[in-house]
């Protein structure tokens, strides 16, 4: 048993009555003693589902993300006249409807703005479809890069992808833990904001209910990123729903949030989410909107890029980003993207299994 883990126990196993928070050097402490082995398993367990009954505070998000930050992989900054978009979403995937941030990330990346994602397998609780499947399926495999590698992919290409398998093997033990507890604890939540890039950034979390976004806000500002827009997005992620109006908190100088609302109809979209089939049919869409065929998931892939181009300040307002998404998809710009990230990865994978 470790004596120094089992205060930070204590204070958030103890019940509303006695119960305390925890500082953020604290916080700090208790998820690196995590993520190294020092708390015991029945300590981690125990501290994960009671952290996750108490919920965290922002000092706990912001001194976990400071573990992550110390122990964990960033890619270093690159030359860009933007600052490079890191889209948080959810590392346990989506089971309900088609996820679209792969030809997302593509659009901007055509026209120069670079993005970072991040994630890992199919992990719990819920076993969604991953990121990392999905750029697999498009030919671009992830996995078998180290950082420096993905590093050059990153300065070549404009987009990077930071494994967390192979990148920070640390948070694999805690995958085990979350998938008997069964419940998403509170760093399913920090995860959102971590960011694994060292230079200037424009964080876009995903989110779910309304009192996360506030979370993220303050904890964001105690993190020293300004630059940030908080998306009520599809499953948590940060694609804009069609079925709904899109809710968006968009950062100021001030530290307030700037509230957005799209309403797919005053865009002339049909207001529906496309649902998630088996991994096969959503590649051969995917393919399908590539290729720039007007098939429905064409019609998510507009509505999200446009935002982003609009967003990223590529294009000045949302409907001349809706034309840019569709003359990039058109045109083939996403579609030869995606050919060169391809042939990019697969280049720099070879060399490194060279012998030297």
């Amino acid at each position: 048993m470790s004596n120094v883990f089992r205060p930070f126990l204590q204070k958030v196993g103890s019940g509303n009555h006695t119960g305390e928070n925890l500082t953020r050097a604290e916080a700090a402490t208790a998820t690196k003693m995590m993520l190294v082995g020092e708390a015991t398993p029945a300590q981690i367990g125990a501290f994960l589902i009671a952290h996750r009954i108490k919920r965290p505070t922002p000092d706990e998000l912001a001194g976990m993300l400071d573990a992550y930050n110390e122990l964990g992989p960033k890619l270093q900054p690159i030359a860009s006249e933007r600052s490079v978009i890191v889209f948080g979403i959810p590392y346990d995937g989506r089971t309900r409807t088609a996820p679209i941030s792969p030809i997302t990330a593509l659009i901007l990346a055509a026209v120069g703005q670079p993005v970072v994602m991040h994630g890992g397998d199919r992990l719990p609780t819920k076993y969604g479809i991953p990121l990392v499947e999905i750029w697999q399926g498009l030919g671009v495999d992830w996995t078998n890069l180290s950082l420096d590698k993905t590093q050059q992919v990153f300065e070549q290409t404009g987009i990077g992808f930071v494994y967390t398998p192979q990148h920070f093997p640390l948070i694999n033990s805690i995958w085990d833990y979350r998938d008997q507890l069964g419940k998403r604890p509170p760093l399913a939540t920090m995860e959102l904001i971590w960011c694994p890039y060292a230079g200037d950034v424009h964080m876009i979390p995903g989110f779910v209910h309304p009192p996360t976004e506030t979370l993220f806000q303050l904890t964001l500002a105690l993190q020293n990123i300004t630059k940030y827009t908080l998306v009520k997005g599809l499953e948590g992620s940060c694609d804009l729903p069609r079925d709904r109006t899109a809710i968006i908190g968009l950062s100021t100088p001030s530290g307030e949030l700037d509230r957005l609302h799209l309403a797919p109809r005053d865009y002339g979209f049909t207001t529906k989410n496309v649902p998630l089939g088996t991994t096969e049919e959503l590649l051969t869409e995917m393919q399908a909107v590539l290729a720039g065929n007007p098939i429905e998931l064409t019609q998510t892939a507009l509505w999200n890029g446009g935002f982003y181009l609009w967003q990223s300040g590529v294009c000045p307002d949302m409907r001349s980003g809706l034309a840019k998404a569709a003359e990039l998809l058109i045109n083939g710009v996403v579609a030869n993207k995606l050919q060169q990230l391809s042939q990019v990865v697969n280049s720099i994978a070879k060399t490194a299994f060279q012998p030297v």
